[in-house]
């Protein structure tokens, strides 16, 4: 496996399991997951409810055993329109390519144990995207504005950062105007903050401080000032010396992302004016998950683990958190168990994905690294008779 090959399959690898560990834990309290468990999910658990076919808000989901949530759908979604287009991509993609996709192809889907259509598996949110490019006939550039705003658009960015590696200002980018068809305010915003993570955490040789400079480059608004309070709690505890507890560290981040979320304590009964456009707020997950990868030095299992243990939206933060150590690490970083048992029962052709994206990586990537020689080349005609003066 080439170098670029394992950046990839680091990122889309440890992003999958994170998502299938998370999902197990979604929406429920640090508390209540070690009750149900007997203490910290240390890998892949069963759902929550002994009941989950019927019991609510579960069903009819089976979350848990290894199974991959609508985060893992959409980015392997992304992935095949990157293929399919072999270029980078706009908002205008997300209508011509990946509402078909979500609409009219059935593919199986482990919290259904059947086959269906992506649209039936997403929240409303993300359902948001048909009715409003399929059947609505909006702009895609503004479709996004009036959804809730979530981390709905944020959960598969990776791909965008893959194809920007070493590039987290492109990345940033194109990942804004991508996530305009799908949210607003700082849901598309963190869209753009996370696809950054990822081109810098897969650049050869990068370092967490890397991702951490990177984040806070692109960054605007509320997300930025929920960043910076992560950043600044962690930092804070581990100068005082950290502690031997997780569950430390997961409440110092969430001390520190709560006053910019808008959902509230109580994650199932969200605030009146939650999710609502603001400058001044942010989503939760991608603060939360970067959190995460600097108080862990970019450690995957570990990370994941942490948002697993958080709960709220544990497999999105847990998405992020492995795409990010898995672009800094490659593929060795992900527990081999994780990846064999999240696979089978999830059924998920990861090589054939990790393939075809480091195809199209490396074909967009020939293919910006030509444009950037002709640009040079236009700027040095146009500066040189400057500096011959």
């Amino acid at each position: 496996m080439n170098v670029l090959q394992n950046k990839v399959a680091g990122v889309l690898t440890g992003a999958a399991v994170g998502d299938a560990l998370g999902g197990a834990t979604e929406g429920w309290t640090p508390e209540q997951i070690e009750e149900r468990h007997g203490g910290r999910v240390e890998g892949i658990v069963g759902p929550f409810l002994a009941d989950w076919k019927t019991a609510r808000p579960i069903a009819p989901y089976h979350k848990g055993d290894g199974h991959v949530t609508d985060d893992t759908l959409m980015t392997h979604a992304l992935v095949e329109v990157y293929t399919k287009q072999r270029r980078h991509l706009d908002a205008y993609d997300v209508a011509s390519d990946l509402v078909p996709l979500m609409i009219g192809e059935r593919r199986w889907v482990p919290e259904l144990e059947d086959h269906a259509l992506i649209l039936q598996r997403v929240f409303l949110a993300e359902k948001w995207i048909v009715a409003k490019l399929h059947y609505g006939h909006a702009d895609p550039r503004e479709a996004g504005v009036g959804n809730i705003v979530n981390c709905g658009a944020s959960m598969y960015m990776a791909p965008v950062g893959l194809v920007h590696i070493g590039d987290p200002q492109g990345a940033y980018a194109e990942a804004i105007d991508i996530a305009g068809a799908h949210q607003s305010s700082y849901g598309r915003e963190a869209a753009g903050v996370f696809a950054a993570a990822v081109a810098a955490s897969a650049a050869p040789g990068a370092t967490v401080a890397d991702v951490r400079q990177a984040v806070l480059d692109v960054a605007h608004d509320g997300t930025a000032a929920a960043i910076r309070a992560v950043f600044d709690a962690v930092d804070a505890f581990l100068a005082d010396g950290g502690s031997d507890d997780p569950r430390d560290i997961a409440r110092v981040v969430r001390a520190a992302v709560a006053p910019y979320d808008t959902v509230g304590e109580q994650y199932r009964a969200p605030a009146m004016d939650a999710r609502l456009p603001s400058r001044t707020k942010s989503i939760e997950e991608l603060p939360a998950a970067l959190g995460f990868v600097i108080a862990r030095n970019g450690d995957l299992r570990s990370s994941v683990l942490d948002a697993v243990n958080y709960g709220r939206d544990a497999d999105s933060i847990a998405t992020m958190a492995g795409a990010i150590c898995g672009g800094l690490h490659g593929i060795e970083a992900v527990p081999t168990d994780w990846v064999t048992d999240v696979t089978a029962a999830s059924r998920l052709d990861l090589d054939s994905v990790v393939a075809a994206m480091t195809e199209v990586v490396s074909d967009i990537a020939r293919a910006d690294a030509d444009r950037a020689t002709q640009r040079a080349a236009a700027l040095e005609s146009l500066l040189d008779p400057v500096y011959a003066k």
